[in-house]
């Protein structure tokens, strides 16, 4: 199974918002930024803000109107004051954590984790990239998979394009990440990928096709007069 870079990825992954107050103390110091403890989660951004606190490394406590038990109020060594509260969204990209932004109220997180997933319409799940991609043997395979019912089990149909010589296959039960196959499939990655070199799927179409189900692809249609993919292996004439 690969384990270098997807090219088929595009944009940011495992979205997630965290809230977080922006504090104030010492006049020498600078800005703090922790989190609220989880016994006081449930109070509102207004029970919160411009409120003064106490802090430790790891998290805030609101002291006014607030009862707190001796034992927390002992764990913060610093006294402050809440300017704002933040919602930061975060993201993976390329499997790597990174901070994309901040706003100021939960509805405008939201808002801005709905473009990104582009919930109003799904981005980039139909390609169309260069059969160099693939083998000869692979590009044989998969036009003659076009003329038959697809062997059950591989998760994945070819069908021939109208007017064109390019080939298509439409990607089942996406992405083919271990959590999702198990719970539509009852199966892992590794045991797809297995099952479909024991069906005598080539490699390099098997490699592609996991890329992409990985990306989240639901239509891929190669054609030898498409553009190559930037980053994905290429196979010589």
């Amino acid at each position: 199974m690969p384990s270098h870079p997807n090219p088929f990825l595009r944009g940011y992954q495992n979205l997630r918002i965290s809230r977080s107050l922006f504090i104030t103390y010492e006049s020498e110091c600078p800005p703090a930024w922790r989190p609220l403890h989880p016994s006081q989660a449930h109070l509102s951004d207004d029970q919160v803000a411009r409120f003064p606190c106490i802090f430790n490394d790891d998290f805030t406590l609101i002291t006014e109107g607030q009862e707190i038990p001796d034992d927390l109020v002992a764990r913060c060594q610093s006294e402050g004051l809440v300017r704002a509260v933040v919602y930061a969204v975060h993201g993976d990209d390329f499997g790597q954590p990174v901070h994309i932004g901040d706003t100021y109220s939960e509805e405008a997180a939201r808002e801005v984790v709905q473009r990104f997933r582009f919930e109003t319409g799904h981005y980039s799940r139909c390609w169309e990239i260069s059969t160099a991609h693939i083998t000869q043997d692979a590009n044989r395979y998969l036009e003659g998979l076009a003329d038959i019912a697809t062997p059950t089990g591989l998760l994945f149909v070819a069908f021939r394009m109208p007017c064109s010589h390019a080939i298509g296959v439409k990607l089942i039960a996406t992405p083919w990440t271990n959590t999702n196959l198990e719970y539509v499939e009852g199966i892992s990655t590794e045991q797809l990928w297995q099952e479909h070199l024991s069906k005598g799927v080539p490699e390099s179409l098997v490699e592609v096709l996991y890329l992409a189900a990985l990306a989240d692809v639901r239509l891929l249609v190669f054609d030898a007069d498409a553009p190559e993919l930037d980053g994905l292996k290429l196979y010589g004439e």
